[in-house]
């Protein structure tokens, strides 16, 4: 198994709107959302009424199916209301906030002396355990299982991603203690994966218990599915977990101090963003908070909680996920270009495929909207355009029309437990037929937890 893996395939987006390094807003909102649909496979029972009183890691739901595993509120204040769909079902709890602050003690740990049955209860009980995620299938962790390692990548790859080493470098500490925590939970430890360009820089190369790993290349290098496959796969019955930096940090903080912190810096980024920079926020918090950063001049703009590969379209009235810590800003493009495809010269527009003249200028950045400059078509039958920008071990093609055809076979034969939608995001971009590869894919899964479960 090496250490040190050099990934020759994959394409970073040269996109505008990189943060600047420095926090120019605190943000604690009027109302805080907590959202059932960020935790795949949860089956949400509402805990609260409207006018509870709740602190930050109040519990708010509780899973159906498993009635240990709770979500907590992230901040503390009133309920101020439950709102339902069609057919009554939950989308969000808000939370009216307090203009201070406070949360459950759940009482400070040595995390030494922790056994990993404490260490299990005190995340269940602290409502983090929906932050650790189970592969195959990217759902939450079953306190239950003792899986074969927990991955966690130190550095992300994708576009505009916030830089690791700003937003938790000086939480160091805290992910230190959330690694000796999370290493009593399986018999194969944690393994840290980090840039290797900026290895000796980073503070997370002062990490202790963990195996760590070091990654050169491009987007997808930073995910940590990619990074699993080089480590160690996933093979039919074996589970290993994920867990982001971020939230590693906040389990670490709540074993230590007994106190859940989820506060967090959020980069808010995108070619339409003004002056892109980050801002100290919270999960949950409403779009219309950061409403001054959007230069609403080139016309309707998306609001992307996550980046553009992945992220979900949340618009104006929308919040920011339990997940995430970047809001992207794009302008939507709905003009239609004269010639379109035809034209030779395109000097705005970037393309993956050399079809324009983009790679001439490799170090330009492009004010990119979300046109797809063109409509679907006939699903090409090349594995061409994804395997260049692939760098795993799989067919992703033949694992794509599996999905659509529901044959599970095939799907288990191509590497359905090796990956979840994001994985795939850079197929998506660069198909000619313009699919939307990580919707298939996540329909795959589904069936997979249908009739494999």
């Amino acid at each position: 198994m090496s250490n040190s893996i050099d990934l020759k395939k994959g394409l970073d987006i040269p996109i505008k709107g990189t943060a600047a390094l420095k926090t120019t807003k605190k943000i604690l909102p009027d109302v805080v959302a907590v959202k059932p649909d960020d935790f795949k496979g949860f089956l949400p029972r509402v805990l609260v009424k409207e006018g509870d009183r709740v602190l930050a890691g109040s519990p708010v739901f509780s899973d159906k199916t498993n009635p240990d595993i709770l979500v907590c509120s992230p901040v503390s204040g009133t309920v101020q209301e439950v709102v339902r769909g069609e057919k009554r079902k939950l989308l969000a709890v808000l939370v009216k906030a307090d203009e201070k602050q406070e949360s459950v003690d759940l009482g400070a740990h040595d995390v030494e002396g922790l056994k990993a049955s404490e260490v299990s209860d005190l995340i269940l009980k602290s409502g983090l355990w929906p932050s650790i995620i189970q592969r195959p299938y990217g759902i939450i962790a079953d306190p239950a299982l003792r899986p074969k390692a927990i991955f966690v990548s130190a550095f992300d790859t994708a576009p505009l991603a916030p830089d690791t080493d700003f937003v938790l470098g000086s939480r160091i500490m805290d992910i230190q203690a959330g690694v000796k925590a999370l290493s009593k939970l399986t018999d194969g430890g944690v393994h840290l994966s980090l840039d290797r360009a900026t290895e000796a820089s980073t503070p997370f190369h002062k990490i202790e218990g963990a195996a760590i790993h070091t990654f050169s290349g491009k987007h997808p290098a930073g995910n940590v599915g990619v990074q699993i496959s080089h480590i160690s796969p996933i093979c039919k019955g074996e589970t290993v977990w994920t867990v982001s930096p971020l939230l590693l940090a906040a389990i670490g903080r709540m074993l230590s101090t007994g106190k859940v912190d989820l506060s967090r810096k959020v980069a808010v980024t995108g070619p339409v963003a003004i002056e892109p920079a980050y801002v100290d926020a919270f999960p949950g918090m409403p779009m219309r908070a950061i409403a001054d950063f959007c230069d609403n001049s080139k016309g309707y703009v998306r609001f992307v909680s996550g980046n553009v590969l992945c992220g979900k379209n949340v618009g104006p009235d929308g919040y920011l996920g339990w997940f995430d810590n970047q809001v992207t800003l794009l302008h939507e493009g709905t003009e239609r270009e004269i010639l379109g495809w035809a034209k030779i010269f395109r000097p705005k527009v970037f393309s993956s495929s050399m079809a324009f003249f983009s790679w001439l200028c490799p170090k330009k950045k492009y004010d990119m909207d979300t046109n797809l400059h063109g409509g679907k078509r006939v699903f090409v039958l090349s594995d061409q355009a994804y395997a260049k920008v692939l760098p795993m071990d799989i067919f992703p093609l033949y694992l794509i029309k599996a999905c659509l055809a529901g044959n599970i076979d095939d799907m288990e034969k191509y590497g359905i437990y090796e990956v979840l939608p994001e994985d795939l995001a850079l197929c998506e971009y660069a198909d000619p037929s313009k699919n939307d590869i990580q919707a298939i894919i996540e329909n795959g899964i589904d069936l997979m937890l249908k009739e494999m479960a």
